[in-house]
């Protein structure tokens, strides 16, 4: 007998919140031909990974302990997340000649590097990911990404702490 839907819907909810940011990445690499940089690939994967929480919730289908650890678990991806998004942030608030110089791709430094070596160069930032490409509202894309995370974290830790 499977789980009733109403166990569902709270992480149905999460799983087409983050599809719709991947699809909006699709659409912004894609649609408008913006290119992204390393610190957006990786907040793409915390994106990715919080779908994939989601998901899993989804199909489980938890009753109160699964719901409060898929909820922390949302919460905690989506703090990854959020780091990645303030500190690319912050690469692009810095004064121009704080700015580091450009660097070679994720996929270069992937093959030439060992992974977390790779990851080290990466959070050190280059010219490309301090570089605003798009803005809303006067934000940039991971000015609004950190507002999506951090939505995702209350979201989770909201479904970890509530009284059931």
């Amino acid at each position: 007998m499977s789980p009733p839907l109403y166990r569902r819907i709270p992480f149905l909810g999460a799983l087409l919140a983050a599809a719709a940011l991947i699809g909006t990445a699709l659409f912004f690499q894609h649609g408008l031909g913006l290119e992204p940089c390393p610190l957006c690939i990786i907040q793409r994967v915390f994106v990715l990974g919080l779908g994939a929480v989601a998901l899993v919730a989804a199909v489980h289908g938890p009753r109160v302990l699964g719901q409060r650890i898929y909820g922390a678990l949302l919460g905690l991806v989506a703090l990854g997340g959020a780091g990645v998004a303030g500190w690319h942030l912050r690469l692009q608030n810095l004064p121009e000649d704080q700015v580091p110089e450009c660097g070679p791709g994720l996929d270069y430094m992937l093959d030439v590097y060992p992974f977390f070596q790779a990851l080290e160069k990466v959070f050190k930032g280059s010219g490309e990911c301090a570089e605003v490409v798009w803005s809303f509202l006067g934000l940039s894309i991971p000015g609004w990404t950190l507002i999506g995370f951090l939505a995702f974290a209350g979201y989770g830790f909201w479904l970890a702490f509530r009284k059931p």
